[in-house]
């Protein structure tokens, strides 16, 4: 369940590590982020509205602008590698 009223936009790179993954792993990863609030949420330590959603071993990174009720999902990867390019968002 999306929040009420809220757009969700997939950024380019997240769509393609979607676009790499098996047709059940796209409907997993779709599913959790198509249900935000529901799931395994935290907020980013260090970053404004900006949270983790974990679906098994990924990781979903989304910012959550809540005066343009819009959930902005930045980043989808593996829960190994997905934190190392945050630093410079």
């Amino acid at each position: 369940m999306i929040p009420i009223n809220y757009e969700i936009i997939i950024e380019k790179n997240a769509v393609k590590f979607l676009k790499e993954q098996s047709k059940q792993q796209q409907e997993r990863l779709l599913k959790a982020i198509y249900g935000i609030p529901k799931g395994n949420i935290k907020p980013l330590q260090g970053f404004k509205e900006i949270y983790r959603l974990r679906v098994g071993s990924y990781r979903v990174i989304y910012r959550l602008k809540k005066e343009e009720l819009l959930i902005l999902v930045l980043k989808i990867g593996n829960r190994g590698d997905i934190y190392k390019s945050l630093e410079s968002r």
